[in-house]
């Protein structure tokens, strides 16, 4: 008769279960939801999560569950573990169902699922692996439409890097569809540094994300528990007492002590835990023991079929598995096809009470055996699980190669993180091994993108030149970490290889690395990329054409476009195109010409011709069938667009963009700059609305990448517009926030944002700063210039007359017209920025007339933007109000009013509405009135001496100055000051100044003389 020593009967854990019910049911209802259970080692976490599984199956309802687990042991190196045996099981349970969901996405799901046939022959870089995580996502939501799908991953501390960002992909990006993600980790294993603690932290920030923790057993659930065990209705209050108090209410000590209490051995148990769960190992017979320390090496779950195979005696094995599995120290799997122990704590005992010798022999078995007979195992975990028998085996002459193979199968499968991980084993090896495994018994060179792994001179190739060296692991692992994410590791790794390499005799391959330490150094946004990308360069200057020397001169090309581009650059280009079209470098060939193009636009003078050739680039990357670089070209032809004035042109390919990244899995990974696009492209046609929907989208959607920057100064610009210059603010920091300063792209819009927001606050000489810092860096181009210099001219002459902004003031508008004498108007837009800047520095000076407004008005009416004509209109308007033709004035006023109205420009339609109360124009269709204009500050609700009060204040006058001036008091001179302050809702002198000038309120006092 066997004992039973797991509690037929649920204990406790009420809370628990209540809350995974009601995250089932709001998954049931379309709101995706994730679960986290923690808790310490032996607390139950299986047991609940068994138990919610089975009342969610007995619920009536339609659900369908799955269940994956992380593997502890022989799980180095192997991705994607615990889901790829959660879809197995699905599989088995649907069948024909789960091949219908996948339908289309096979190729991408067979790295996940060999069930699904072979796996396409896409490139394995971050854009495929980008790609396998969309249509696994995109399988789980067609799986949840007509029922609820709730996946489970057991013992997630001990979750493969890839699995642990498929998972939280999973987490983010699900919506609308039923569905429920559970997983189970340890608390008690998360040391400070453990890859899980950031990954739970990042996660639970997630409004969909709930964390539960479990707790330790009180008394009376330790007496429920032990009832179930011994079979009895109210077990002896003394053994409760003392069970609990030295299983300190954990379930699985409670259950050990059970048993072992059972056995009648309770008195002679020590404290160590080790002897705890090792005494009922050692009640069994020395053969059951055997089969237990060779199944605790085995792994975390070993096939019964490798089993045999180490073991030898079939029937000896299934009679000792038997009796294991009948003292519950080994459970079937669910599948039927192997075994796990029942808690991994027993496992970490057994296999701790090896000796050393002990464990590398039972390692060397099992190794044997799968190499002879390796459909014992499935082929997707065969590579890695080979690797790792060899190395426990402590056998580097068999452990470096199979590393080796295991890291390639792992970049079969976008797994990077475990590629690099066998790379690094395969890099401590190295020196272990004698020539002859090195020479002998290694893989050839894998992949590394454009690394040369032959460095001899054609002439001197042999047959030695296709043997693995220690250089290309190197070049291997610098690539896995780069597309891992791991940066810095890839750094290190390049340093290192670095120091191998000879740069006199194989430049080409010093030069890649320097050119992979550029990137890398560009991502983590510190310096030092220019002078890697420089000293590349002089590596292959005067080689011969290769695809290194290609993509050297096409990266230094692009790093320059963003940052200072000159005529050089477009010759560098060229001569990257060329070098890669006749080494057959396709892809470096097109990311090439998109660079040509672009340097082409900012510093040629036919924009079409730059535009057709960047049309070309995108229809041949179209051909040539590799998605990341095809949105790359239809990204920067949208930009390119837009900076031409042809922003309807530059929404229709956003949005084509954001299909072909949708369609090939990228959304997520570069929707980012895509979305920005479109935002932007709306905003410059006044569909504010649109834009707003296109950013609230992108949040659902929650793409991700380096431009998130982007998509903050758009929410800020939309915030602006509205005159919330709180969030403004707020957005202009997180998109500041990015470091991008000196990519031009990003730092001269950023600044115009921050010019603005300064302005309409009232703080001119901070609008000023920020003007100034702005063109202290590099200059840009038309397109994000001529706006800059634009808004900083409207701040100067806004503030024209305030004495706190004379100091400095003349520099300002120089070195604001010198920018301006560097920049050649290439399009319409440009023409018409370029009219209003000259018509803004006329105004600073006082000079302005209706001639510069009108001209300005006449250059942007073809572009049919809604900005910034608009504020041409107003100010030709201003500018003829102030020429005494109110009827022309009020004509102009309307029609820009119309316009800022459909872009939902608060600021500037508070500025319409300013002018015409003080010019007493109508706003409505009507004629206006022969009316006597209002007096100044009459609008504002100001009496006449408060009118006279702000006139001195404007002028810089202090309150005792006020007072003596107006014969009243300083006293009642503070008065009337604060309550100027509160009527326009200013906090300080220098605002309230600042918005009298900027209204105009007093315009005799800006007029020049004669005037």
């Amino acid at each position: 008769m066997q004992q039973i020593s797991v509690s037929p009967v649920f204990v406790g854990r009420g809370t628990e279960i209540t809350a995974l019910g009601e995250a089932l049911r709001r998954a049931g209802a379309g709101s995706p939801q994730a679960v986290l259970i923690g808790g310490e080692a032996g607390v139950g976490k299986t047991r609940l999560l068994e138990e919610f599984l089975q009342q969610a199956c007995d619920g009536g309802g339609q659900v369908v569950t799955t269940v994956g687990g992380c593997l502890e042991v022989g799980a180095e190196g192997l991705p994607y573990a615990p889901l790829s045996t959660a879809l197995r099981r699905l599989h088995r349970a649907l069948g024909a169902e789960l091949e219908a969901a996948a339908e289309g996405s096979e190729g991408h799901l067979a790295r996940l699922l060999p069930d699904f046939g072979e796996a396409d022959g896409e490139p394995n870089d971050e854009y495929g692996r980008a790609r396998l995580f969309e249509h696994t996502a995109r399988l789980f939501e067609r799986l949840g439409v007509d029922r609820t799908l709730v996946l489970a991953v057991e013992d997630l501390h001990w979750s493969d890097r890839s699995t642990r960002e498929l998972f939280a992909y999973l987490v983010r990006t699900l919506h609308r569809a039923r569905v429920l993600l559970v997983a189970t980790y340890r608390t008690d294993d998360l040391h400070r540094r453990h890859p899980l603690r950031p990954f739970l932290a990042e996660l639970e920030r997630l409004r969909t994300v709930q964390r539960l923790e479990l707790e330790r057993f009180r008394r009376g659930e330790v007496a429920a528990q032990l009832a179930g065990i011994l079979g009895t209705g109210a077990p002896d209050s003394q053994l409760v007492d003392r069970i609990h108090r030295r299983s300190e209410g954990n379930p699985f000590f409670v259950e050990e002590l059970a048993t072992a209490f059972q056995d009648g051995c309770f008195s002679g148990l020590t404290d160590s835990l080790r002897d705890i769960l090792l005494v009922r190992v050692e009640s069994l017979d020395e053969g059951t023991q055997r089969a237990v320390r060779i199944a605790a090496e085995g792994g975390s779950y070993v096939e019964h079929a490798l089993l045999a195979a180490v073991l030898d005696d079939e029937e000896e094995l299934i009679e000792s598995l038997r009796a294991a599995v009948g003292a519950n120290i080994l459970r079937p799997d669910t599948d039927g096809d192997g075994y796990r122990f029942r808690h991994a704590l027993v496992r970490e005992a057994v296999s701790d009470d090896l000796l050393p010798g002990e464990r590398h022999r039972i390692n060397r078995h099992f190794a044997t055996a799968l190499e002879a007979q390796p459909h014992l195992v499935a082929c997707d975990v065969r590579p890695a699980r080979l690797a790792n028998y060899w190395y426990h085996a402590h056998d580097p002459a068999r452990a470096l190669p199979t590393a080796l193979d295991a890291a390639r199968a792992a970049r079969r499968r976008n797994a990077f993180a475990e590629q690099l991980g066998m790379l690094e084993r395969a890099l401590e090896l190295w020196d272990q091994v004698s020539e002859d495994v090195l020479e002998h018994t290694l893989r050839p060179y894998d992949w590394a993108e454009t690394y040369p792994p032959c460095g001899c001179d054609h002439d001197t190739h042999d047959a030695s030149c296709t043997r693995l060296q220690l250089i290309d692991v190197l070049a291997e692992a610098v690539v896995a970490a780069r597309r891992s994410g791991d940066r810095e590791r890839g750094l290190s790794l390049s340093r290192r290889a670095l120091k191998l390499v000879d740069e006199q005799e194989n430049p080409a391959r010093a030069a890649w690395f320097r050119i992979n330490r550029a990137r890398m150094l560009g991502h983590l946004r510190r310096s030092g990329d220019d002078e890697e990308i420089a000293h590349a360069h002089r590596l292959v200057e005067n080689l011969a054409p290769s695809a290194v020397q290609a993509e050297v001169f096409a990266l230094g090309a692009g790093v320059a476009m963003l940052k200072h581009p000159g005529p050089e650059h477009i010759e560098l280009a060229e001569r990257a195109v060329a070098i890669a079209r006749q080494v057959g470098a396709h892809s470096v060939e097109q990311h090439a010409r998109m660079t040509l193009s672009s340097l082409h636009n900012d510093l040629g003078n036919d924009p079409d011709a730059a535009v057709a050739e960047l049309t070309a680039a995108v229809e041949a990357t179209r051909r040539l069938g590799v998605p990341d670089v095809l949105l790359r070209g239809i990204n920067n032809l949208a930009s390119m667009l837009r900076g031409l004035g042809r922003s309807e042109e530059a929404v229709a390919l956003a949005r084509e963009g954001l299909e072909a990244a949708d369609s090939t899995g990228l959304l997520r990974n570069t929707g980012t700059i895509l979305i920005g696009n479109l935002a932007e492209a709306l905003i410059d046609l006044g569909r504010t609305e649109e834009a707003a929907r296109v950013l609230a989208d992108s949040e659902a959607t929650r793409p991700h990448g380096t431009h998130a920057e982007f998509l903050d100064r758009m929410r800020g610009e939309l915030a602006l517009l509205s005159g919330d210059l709180s969030a403004a603010t707020g957005l202009l920091a997180q998109a500041r926030a990015a470091n991008r300063i000196g990519q031009l792209q990003h730092s001269v819009p950023i600044s115009r944002l921050a010019v603005r927001i300064a302005a309409l606050s009232g703080r001119p000489m901070e609008a000023r700063a920020e003007l100034l810092a702005a063109l202290d860096l590099p200059i840009g181009q038309e397109a994000d210039l001529y706006p800059l210099l634009v808004e900083g001219a409207a701040v100067e002459a806004d503030c024209r007359g305030l004495p706190e902004a004379e100091d400095g003031r003349a520099e300002v508008l120089a070195r604001i017209a010198a920018a301006a004498a560097g920049l050649t108007p290439k399009a319409p837009l440009h023409h018409g920025w370029a009219r209003l800047l000259e018509a803004e520095l006329a105004r600073a000076e006082g000079a302005d007339t209706p001639a510069h407004w009108s001209a300005a008005v006449e250059a942007l009416r073809p572009t049919a933007l809604a900005y910034p004509l608009a504020w041409a209109l107003l100010r030709t308007a201003e500018a003829e109000v102030l020429a005494g033709r109110r009827e022309e004035a009020g004509e102009l006023l309307r029609e820009a009013r119309k316009l800022a109205k459909a872009r939902g420009d608060a600021p500037l339609l508070a500025e319409i509405a300013a002018l015409a109360d003080r010019a007493g124009l109508a706003l409505t269709a009507r004629r206006a009135a022969p009316a006597k204009a209002p007096l100044a500050g009459e609008s504002l609700g100001l009496t006449p001496r408060e009118r006279d009060v702000l006139r001195l204040l404007a002028r810089g006058r202090t309150n005792r100055q006020i007072a003596e001036e107006l014969y009243i008091s300083p006293k009642t001179a503070s008065v009337h000051v604060s309550n100027i302050l509160g009527k326009l809702e200013v906090t300080g002198r220098g605002e309230a100044a600042a918005l009298a000038h900027r209204l105009r309120l007093f315009p005799e006092d800006l007029a020049p003389a004669g005037r």
